[in-house]
């Protein structure tokens, strides 16, 4: 293991790992370490959208049919009524988190970033990283180690400007054929439940809530519709839990630290574009790092975060709102060209005017109800 690299990522989950790839392609010598061994898993509801299958092949990431299941679009499913709308830019997929995560690690290692697996970062230092008894010296140090990142913390960059109310994620994998190429979000007064096809006989399932009690055994009770799926239905490996909230920063880089991904802040999970925005980062960084203007990267950063950031606070409104939650239902099923217009907005292939266009329709049949 060489002491002096040019970049050293602390944190080998998929953000660590995108930087690390884009990085080296660009020319870095880079180490990676993390106190985990691959693969790495995380309680998420494990469908990747188009735009993040777009960008894992970008990182030189590609999949087979083997490798997890197709998805088609979303499906809105509440008190018995559903509504669906496809992907305009092609499927998506649902993979499981470890699948994933042993693509990432071993492209990255084809292309010689060096990995140190089960070995905990302890300290980091101008130009240096404490592993153990050992120190490592570098040029820049990247903080990919999640929503409670330690080097965030060890760097002084822990000052936040939002920070809302933590909500809770619980997963489950079934094994069960899938019933539908879709991601179905099933909608309660006070919980949602992902349901996401990974494999021909597996599905998973998360139930995402302000409530931390609210874990998988509730689905009997808050989606009859769903449990109905599920009765069954063997249940595979252990439930996962964690924590989610919006959480922005004020600054994401100083001296030669500079943060991405989870650890950089974070959007909702309920907008499923926490992966993807972790890959745009980690893009962004390395087309900035090579001239130091790590001022560009930051204000890159906070355009990458604002579309997310309103979609995960309207779709979190929805699910505290009932009232809020039919309307826009109903809406789609009257007009389901909307619900596929409000999908490519979510996924950032509308314009201004479009997503303008839009937001009017839907008024109109607020109106009209």
């Amino acid at each position: 293991m060489n002491p002096n690299v040019d970049v050293f990522v602390v944190g080998g989950g998929p953000a660590g790992l995108a930087a690390s790839i884009e990085l080296r392609t660009r020319g870095f010598s880079v180490t990676v370490a993390d106190g985990a061994r691959p693969p790495v898993d995380k309680a998420c509801g494990e469908g990747l959208m188009p735009e993040t299958v777009a960008s894992l092949r970008r990182l030189g990431i590609s999949f087979d049919l083997n490798d997890g299941f197709p998805l088609r679009g979303i499906r809105f499913i509440s008190a018995g009524v559903s509504v669906t709308a496809n992907f305009s830019s092609g499927p998506g997929i649902g993979i499981r988190r470890t699948v994933l995560h042993s693509k990432m690690a071993a492209h990255a290692e084809e292309i010689g970033v060096q990995f140190m697996w089960d070995s905990p970062v302890t300290r980091i230092s101008r130009g240096a990283v404490q592993i153990r008894d050992k120190s490592f010296s570098t040029d820049c140090i990247v903080g990919a180690d999640g929503s409670g990142s330690r080097v965030r913390r060890w760097s002084g960059l822990e000052d936040s400007t939002t920070r809302q109310s933590p909500r809770y994620a619980f997963r489950s994998h079934f094994g069960l054929a899938p019933w539908s190429e879709y991601v179905e979000v099933y909608w309660a007064e006070d919980a949602q439940a992902y349901v996401t096809p990974v494999a021909n006989e597996e599905i998973c399932v998360v139930v995402l809530s302000e409530k931390s009690a609210m874990r998988n055994d509730v689905i009997a009770i808050k989606f009859p519709d769903l449990a109905a799926r599920l009765i069954n239905a063997k249940v595979l490996g252990a439930e996962r839990g964690a924590v989610t909230r919006t959480h922005r920063l004020k600054r994401i880089y100083k001296d030669d630290v500079v943060l991405v991904g989870d650890a950089s802040g974070a959007v909702d999970a309920i907008t499923g574009e926490g992966l993807n925005l972790s890959f745009q980062h980690a893009i962004a960084l390395a087309d900035c790092l090579p001239s130091r203007n790590l001022s560009e990267y930051e204000k890159i950063h906070r355009q990458l975060e604002l579309r997310p950031l309103v979609t995960g606070y309207l779709l979190s409104l929805l699910g505290r709102q009932r009232f809020l939650r039919k309307r826009t239902i109903g809406a789609f099923m009257n007009e389901p060209a909307l619900f596929a217009r409000f999908l490519d907005l979510h996924l950032g292939y509308t314009s201004r005017a479009q997503a303008f266009s839009a937001a009017v329709r839907l008024g109109w049949h607020f109106a009209a109800s």
